[in-house]
């Protein structure tokens, strides 16, 4: 039945891969072949590497995905961090948090710190770790956020974009720092907050010490209460020291 629609084997095995999606299948089976041929190599053991391969094609497809869809401002992995021109990055509990436990947790993390020592780039790198687990992420400049919210609040669509929130694993919020937010807005923040507290994950980067955060919102009562369910199952990462971005303009200037 087979040789009535297709006069060779090699057709065969193509336009079943192709119906069947098997993307990477196709285009590496024939290396696979040659190489079990040279190395003698079992059924089985054939087989396992067919499957190997087709894996590893899907997950780095996946990951792609997620990372696009997650909008990183640049791809910075934690590998890239380079530890010796700050000595106040605590590696062992960045390696932590980049194991992704406190996602399976649906723990928060805050990382404190003055401008360019590395926080963005932190929070990027666990989002990308995150990415390649498959979880969703959105990383996002917290103004952006807000101001986003309030318009979909003005539009009547709000719901719909706190249910999407809802459904992200991972919700990275850059630079709560730069901001006074109204009431309007503070609701609409501490609302996500709120809906995630116990069920998903939040990174926030911020140039402001805890102590300060009524700066950011109407005053303490409002700060104390965000604060209340974001520190309630919270990682702290505090740093101090040089901006990267000065030490690479004085790099230049030498």
């Amino acid at each position: 039945m087979k040789r009535q629609t297709y006069y060779t084997d090699a057709e065969y095995i193509d336009a079943m891969m192709k119906q069947f999606k098997l993307v990477d299948m196709r285009e590496q089976y024939r290396d696979l072949i040659m190489e079990a041929e040279s190395s003698s190599m079992g059924y089985e053991t054939f087989l396992v590497r067919l499957l190997e391969t087709e894996e590893a094609g899907k997950r780095g497809r996946r990951t792609e995905k997620l990372c696009k869809e997650a909008c990183f401002e640049a791809r910075r992995h934690l590998e890239d961090i380079d530890y010796s021109f700050n000595q106040s990055l605590d590696k062992d509990k960045i390696t932590e948090l980049g194991r992704l436990d406190f996602i399976a947790a649906s723990e928060n993390v805050i990382i404190i710190g003055p401008p360019g020592v590395g926080k963005s780039m932190i929070a990027t790198g666990i989002g990308l770790n995150a990415a390649s687990a498959g979880y969703r992420v959105l990383f996002v400049n917290a103004k952006d956020l807000v101001d986003r919210l309030y318009e979909k609040m003005q539009e009547g669509t709000l719901r719909e974009v706190l249910d999407d929130l809802n459904k992200i694993p991972l919700l990275i919020v850059d630079e709560l720092s730069y901001i006074k937010m109204d009431r309007e807005r503070e609701s609409l923040f501490f609302q996500v907050i709120r809906q995630r507290y116990e069920k998903n994950s939040l990174i926030i980067t911020t140039n402001l010490p805890m102590g300060r955060w009524d700066e950011l919102f109407t005053g303490r009562l409002a700060a104390t209460a965000i604060l209340d369910r974001l520190l309630h199952h919270c990682h702290i990462l505090s740093i101090t020291g040089d901006s990267y971005r000065v030490k690479g303009s004085k790099q230049s200037v030498k």
